[in-house]
């Protein structure tokens, strides 16, 4: 005696339907992804806390070079005002003794910020070459818009951005603080990104969250 094939009870709801596989088709699972990666800081950010180290060795050595070495002042003029071809005016907040006596002189919080705004601004003859170049220079500060979070941390930690009206370094239609003829090229900006938004690299379009080219360079 043959037995007969048992057939599977129909489903009794709409839902029950909906979630029953087809008859004859095998079942294809939704792929699982991955858990998405924690955003880090950029790796300027690491060079950008050694910043002071930085500067005082290169501060003590550029006086031993010129008093005790004999190094003609116009070359260090010259050769810190050429530097600026590649990252602007870096010189006043890296190299520079006399930038260093300033850091430590002036005060705490917005005075501080407003001096060291005022100071950038005067310097000295590499800081006019360096200030011009700011906005030719091979290396730039350039932004990530697919890790920017709009948290606004960098522009707090730039003076540029702080006392200069409509500069920004995230902000899509505003001039690049980063650019701006009064920017020391510190990269706290670049310290203060949680995400690795900003970072250092090429010259190239700006391109900010508002559009691909938003800004002004």
């Amino acid at each position: 005696m043959k037995r007969r094939k048992r057939l599977a009870a129909p489903p009794t709801s709409a839902a029950e339907a909906l979630a029953a596989p087809a008859a004859g088709l095998p079942v294809v699972e939704a792929p699982v992804r991955p858990p998405a990666r924690p955003r880090r800081r950029s790796r300027w950010a690491a060079v950008v806390t050694r910043r002071r180290a930085v500067q005082a060795g290169v501060g003590v050595a550029l006086y031993w070079a010129i008093g005790p070495g004999g190094l003609p002042l116009t070359w260090v003029i010259l050769g810190g005002s050429a530097a600026g071809v590649v990252l602007g005016k870096f010189f006043c907040r890296w190299m520079c003794p006399m930038g260093a006596v300033m850091e430590l002189m002036v005060g705490a919080g917005g005075e501080k910020q407003r001096s060291l705004y005022m100071y950038n601004k005067v310097g000295c003859p590499i800081a006019w070459a360096g200030g011009l170049l700011n906005k030719l220079s091979l290396f730039r500060v350039r932004l990530r818009p697919d890790r920017c979070t709009d948290c606004n941390r960098c522009d707090e930690a730039c003076y540029v951005a702080t006392l200069s009206t409509g500069r920004s370094l995230h902000v899509a239609g505003q001039v690049n603080a980063s650019t701006d003829y009064t920017c020391s090229r510190c990269l706290a900006c670049v310290g203060a990104c949680p995400t690795g938004a900003l970072t250092v690299g090429l010259a190239g379009p700006r391109v900010l969250p508002g559009g691909p080219a938003g800004g002004t360079p």
